[in-house]
């Protein structure tokens, strides 16, 4: 069974989509309507940007939407799958890809929810940190005892968790984590607290964006980052997307069930390999590989 599977924000680079524009009259008919809705030329930024550019969260989430649902558009009639997912962000691509979510409205939304994150940042000084080399519990424990707001948010492969919360809790959650035997604790260049508590401002903005888009049946389950289980139910991928910007992403539960629910080739679609990197590290052996145009 063949599992399609989007990336999130970090993934984005210069010159990104550049080729699809080029090379496509789907892509360029897409690029051109998302300049549209969006009300400024992301494609100049996407092709031309600096990395700074890039990296502003009201281009940077559009950027990264764009370039994995025009590249599955661009996959034509092989684009077949059983099942999809996608890491945070990555999800709305997802959605678009399994027909969930018409192109327009995703971009809408994913607009929507790059500007609610962008503000609730700005509403109190947070950050995140990725935690390498100790078990999921053992984080979870540790966050669980600080005073102030940390949580477990991204569960990325086993033996790497990335925490999430007020910036005094993550600095001192990663000072006990170093002394629990963690090979890393790092602080990552991110504008705040992303899947945290912190994220309730954003998310109440990006829930009532949510209830009034329209959802339609999927051609394939969604697993869905909330859950890690596959859903297709239209209601339910709605509540759990509503859920998903303070709630953590579950990608090694989700990755763990794929495999075990048939999922025995995985393709990333758009910028870069990262998650094709998370499955090598729950499997080895597991097939793993890039979507390119045909």
């Amino acid at each position: 069974m063949k599992a399609y599977v989007f990336p999130g924000q970090g993934a984005q680079f210069s010159g990104m989509g550049k080729d699809l524009y080029d090379n496509s009259s789907i892509a360029k008919e897409m690029f051109d309507k998302a300049n549209e809705i969006l009300g400024f030329d992301i494609t100049k930024i996407m092709f031309e940007g600096t990395a700074e550019e890039l990296k502003e969260t009201k281009v940077t989430q559009p950027a990264i939407f764009l370039h994995s649902t025009i590249l599955a558009a661009c996959i034509g009639d092989s684009f077949q799958p059983d099942m999809v997912a996608g890491h945070s962000l990555g999800e709305l691509s997802a959605l678009v890809a399994n027909k969930t979510l018409s192109f327009e409205d995703g971009l809408k939304l994913v607009s929507q929810r790059a500007l609610a994150m962008q503000d609730a940042c700005e509403n109190e000084p947070s950050t995140m940190a990725a935690i390498i080399g100790l078990e999921d519990q053992v984080v979870e424990g540790v966050c669980d005892g600080v005073n102030g707001i940390v949580v477990a948010a991204n569960y990325n492969c086993p033996g790497q968790l990335v925490i999430s919360g007020a910036v005094s809790a993550v600095e001192e959650a990663c000072a006990k984590l170093t002394e629990a035997g963690a090979r890393r604790a790092l602080i990552l260049p991110v504008g705040g607290a992303f899947h945290s508590p912190l994220m309730e401002p954003a998310r109440e903005q990006l829930a009532a964006a949510i209830d009034g888009t329209e959802f339609n049946t999927p051609v394939c389950p969604v697993y869905q980052n909330v859950v890690a289980s596959a859903v297709s139910d239209p209601s339910e991928i709605k509540k759990n997307l509503m859920a998903q910007l303070t709630a953590p992403v579950r990608w090694t539960q989700t990755m763990q069930t794929m495999i075990a629910e048939g999922a025995t080739e995985v393709i990333e679609v758009g910028p870069g390999k990262v998650l094709q990197g998370l499955f090598k590290k729950v499997d080895r052996q597991f097939s793993c590989s890039s979507a390119g145009m045909e």
